[in-house]
């Protein structure tokens, strides 16, 4: 075998069907506690990226892709590390598929780490807010947040719908390439560019949402200057997004990932005589 030899597709989807079978049966715990470090890398990345666009001195181009590639941190953690996290976990549905993990094993998994993944990025968001860290820039980054936090939640329900869609379809798509190296570049390169797209494009993901609403939240209860409509930093506003945003996340890793490789690699296809 080459050091340069990558698995196949039809490799791939025999393991991404034996990791959603071990996902399915991880102890409560342990689940929970992966989850909350998954919200919290995902944090880092939102973190990373929101101190590269809150640059005035770049041009739009340049700040999308840089914050992208920026970004891309979160989802390279997850994967060389070891988190669960919810955004990638649709990929489960491939091993339900296959009949190897039940629709309640299925669920189970998607709730207890959607719930983890938000205690994770919400803790990171007070960790940071009590650190300050916002406050680089002459403020330009906590200003930066609570912008990120108005737009997502001003846009009309269907367009949030379809940018998760669109998002988790390249989240999904960075999981099932990563799966295909044998070594930790492979799986970062395999990563960065689906994920910095899907950033550069404004595709909305809702766990990285979860910590851009924690923190302007936070900001927000403290004093801070706020812009325009600065209302919709609330509960209703954070839920506006959330909703059609999980929806299409959902929709967009089961739908146009998993199932249509399942069709296409792991479908039982009828004898003919």
């Amino acid at each position: 075998m080459s050091e340069f030899d990558i698995y196949s597709s039809k490799a791939i989807s025999k393991r991404i069907v034996s990791a959603g079978i071990a996902k399915g049966e991880l102890p409560l715990l342990s689940l929970v506690m992966l989850g909350v470090l998954a919200g919290a890398f995902i944090g880092f990345g939102a973190l990373f990226y929101t101190i590269i666009v809150s640059d005035n001195t770049l041009s739009y181009a340049m700040a999308r892709i840089l914050g992208g590639l920026c970004f891309s941190l979160g989802l390279v953690m997850v994967v060389i590390a070891g988190a669960e996290l919810f955004t990638g976990n649709i990929l489960i549905t491939m091993a339900w598929a296959d009949g190897k993990v039940s629709f309640k094993q299925l669920l189970r998994n998607w709730i207890v780490v959607c719930i983890s993944n938000a205690a994770g990025a919400a803790g990171l968001a007070l960790l940071v807010f009590l650190s300050g860290s916002w406050d680089m820039n002459g403020g330009a980054i906590g200003q930066t947040y609570l912008e990120i936090a108005i737009s997502k939640s001003i846009r009309p329900f269907w367009e949030l719908f379809f940018l998760g869609v669109l998002c988790n379809n390249l989240v999904c798509l960075a999981i099932w390439m990563s799966f295909a190296g044998r070594t930790v570049l492979d799986k970062c390169i395999a990563v960065v560019f689906p994920i910095s797209a899907f950033v550069a494009a404004g595709f909305e993901h809702s766990i990285a949402n979860m910590y851009f609403y924690s923190i302007a939240g936070l900001l927000k209860m403290s004093g801070h200057p706020l812009p325009n409509n600065a209302e919709s930093i609330s509960i209703p506003g954070a839920l506006h997004n959330l909703i059609p945003v999980i929806m299409g996340n959902v929709i967009g890793g089961s739908l146009l990932v998993a199932l249509i490789y399942w069709i296409i690699y792991r479908r039982k296809r009828p004898k003919f005589s």
